[in-house]
């Protein structure tokens, strides 16, 4: 889970640049927004490595509060639990200053949950708020676990992601640089995330994702055959503009697909008094909060919702489920 350092309802006694700082195993987008007697106004992006610090604003912090958004970059099957939510701002595609973020005057703009935090000052005098997983890693350990996740990703036994070295991580990471013709030395180098980036885009080409063509926040389900059952699995927040791989287990050769899109108080939206929603004939179990169900008889006896999926062929190419209105 990823939870921003030192969240408060107010700003420390810090007062230089701001700068923040990715102690999480996921590359991230973060984007900044900043209060001054309740007018919110918000800019971004601002890519941060794991194990990297980043000023995003020079000088004193002249607001009231300071929140972030953080997204991870989209190649990452499952992104970690959002950050606490204390406040709904506006942001875009590309790189974007909003003035008056609350409300979003703009289609091309979105929603998205930011948390208050709360920055304290550094050795070097900047102030600085870290984005964080409970694992608490340092600069090092973030930068590690990223790779291994990185490494996972595109095929590599890396695992277990915990930031610390050990065989199988170091066995992994030989084989990846004979593989694509890298010195040892590269594994240092600040290019070598994007290298991992690229190839973990690469390994997920015939893999299974969900893109978000709406400006809508879209809550996905998946269902998937596991021992001879299927197995649906829900809900997976895919976010305007952003494609979404969910994790599977094998290879299977057909998967299930349901959503539907959602505003901003997490009701489903509806269009000429249908919801806004992807699905097909395949009827499988689901609920409202987050489930794994595997038996898909008699839904409604047993609490659940009868829900239509739509099923998807996995050919050697892989399958994409695009969401448009």
């Amino acid at each position: 889970m990823v939870a921003a350092a030192a969240m408060a309802a107010g700003l420390s006694s810090a007062r230089a640049d701001l700068q923040l700082c990715n102690r999480t195993s996921y590359v991230l987008d973060l984007a900044l927004g900043l209060e001054t007697k309740g007018v919110a106004a918000t800019r971004g992006w601002f890519r941060v490595d794991p194990g990297q610090c980043r000023t995003v604003l020079q000088g004193a912090i002249e607001a009231d509060q300071v929140y972030v958004h953080a997204r991870p970059n989209a190649v990452y099957r499952e992104p970690p639990l959002p950050l606490a939510k204390h406040v709904s701002l506006c942001v875009a595609e590309g790189d974007f200053v909003i003035a008056g973020a609350r409300r979003c005057p703009s289609n091309r703009q979105y929603l998205a949950d930011f948390t208050a935090v709360n920055p304290s000052q550094s050795d070097e005098g900047l102030a600085t708020a870290k984005i964080a997983e409970e694992a608490e890693y340092t600069p090092e350990q973030a930068r590690l676990a990223a790779i291994q996740r990185l490494l996972t990703i595109a095929g590599y036994d890396a695992e277990p992601i915990d930031g610390l070295e050990g065989k199988r991580t170091e066995a992994a990471l030989a084989q990846f640089l004979k593989d694509h013709k890298l010195e040892p030395a590269a594994a240092e180098e600040a290019g070598f995330i994007d290298t991992l980036l690229s190839a973990a885009r690469s390994a997920d080409d015939k893999g299974f994702a969900w893109c978000n063509d709406t400006t809508h926040v879209v809550m996905a389900a998946l269902g998937a055959e596991e021992n001879g059952r299927i197995v649906t699995r829900g809900w997976y927040r895919v976010t305007p503009g952003r494609c979404l791989k969910p994790e599977l287990a094998g290879r299977p050769r057909r998967v299930y697909s349901f959503a539907e899109a959602i505003d901003d108080e997490g009701r489903v939206i509806r269009r000429a008094d249908k919801a806004l929603a992807w699905g097909g004939l395949v009827t499988l179990c689901t609920r409202a909060l987050k489930f794994e169900i595997d038996e898909h008889k008699d839904c409604a006896e047993r609490g659940l919702s009868a829900t239509g999926f739509a099923a998807v062929d996995l050919t050697d190419r892989g399958a994409t489920v695009r969401f448009k209105e």
